[in-house]
């Protein structure tokens, strides 16, 4: 009877460490999944856990990135030292985290920079308006930039602050119809590295205002080409999203604005 007993409390005791083992297997298996995952998640998301900086990436450029995370291209180029004409490579690590960087520096940065960039009214000549498709559309004037329309559509979606926010406004429009420069200007992205906007096109159109045309079925212009006020730079598509239009944005100084108060009313 005695010796059923210690058989017994045997059993339990093999079963308990079989149990043990089991267990301690099972967390590590789990960890190690989460470790898989954090991984994938650092392999598509390059921000760092901080938030603080990103991982370059092929094909992004800083004007991309400025737009991707709300700063002033100025001021991030500035924030990294890098120097005109703001070269970045993949696998370089810039800070994206916005209190690391004053106003104070970025208004140095900005007045070393204007000497260093061509003045957009000197590509603005009223020769480039007349030769321009949209010439006859009204346009409206914005400091020294004259805003038109970048597309035929109606406005389908409105800018807002509030919840569903939108940093510009939806225009409707059928697959393949053109997509125009809102204003002259030096294309600046053109590619489909950016969630959530397929394929995008930014433009510079001076030290202070650039604007975004997104979710184009086809992209007409490259980086660094000149564009003038108009003209076709794209084609309406749904890339990026579940439906066709332009989505358009307009930003100065990198915070996203009304396009409507900058937009001639009369269509």
């Amino acid at each position: 009877m005695q010796k059923l007993k210690c058989q017994k409390i045997h059993q339990i005791r093999v079963f308990a460490q079989i149990s043990s083992v089991i267990v301690t297997f099972g967390m590590l298996a789990l960890l190690s999944g989460c470790a898989g995952f954090v991984s994938v998640e650092e392999k598509f998301n390059p921000v760092s856990a901080e938030h603080n900086t990103h991982t370059v990436q092929k094909g992004e450029t800083l004007f991309s990135l400025a737009w991707r995370y709300g700063w002033d291209y100025k001021a991030l180029a500035s924030a990294n030292n890098v120097p005109y004409p703001y070269t970045i490579y993949p696998g370089q690590k810039l800070t994206i985290r916005h209190s690391a960087f004053s106003s104070d520096s970025t208004e140095t940065a900005s007045s070393k920079n204007l000497a260093k960039t061509k003045s957009i009214k000197n590509h603005q000549g009223p020769s480039a308006y007349k030769s321009s498709p949209q010439a006859s559309k009204p346009s409206a004037s914005y400091g020294d930039l004259d805003w038109s329309w970048p597309a035929k559509g109606e406005v389908i979606a409105k800018f807002s602050t509030k919840a569903p926010t939108n940093k510009g406004i939806d225009i409707s429009g059928s697959l393949g119809e053109s997509v125009f420069a809102a204003a002259a200007g030096s294309v600046v992205y053109a590619g489909s590295g950016l969630l959530g906007y397929g394929n995008l096109v930014i433009i510079k159109h001076d030290d202070q205002y650039l604007s975004a045309y997104a979710h184009n079925k086809t992209l007409l212009v490259k980086e660094n080409q000149e564009v003038k006020a108009g003209q076709t730079i794209a084609e309406i598509g749904s890339s990026g999203t579940d439906k066709v239009k332009l989505h358009f944005e307009i930003r100065h100084k990198g915070k996203p604005v009304d396009p409507l108060k900058h937009l001639p009313k009369a269509r």
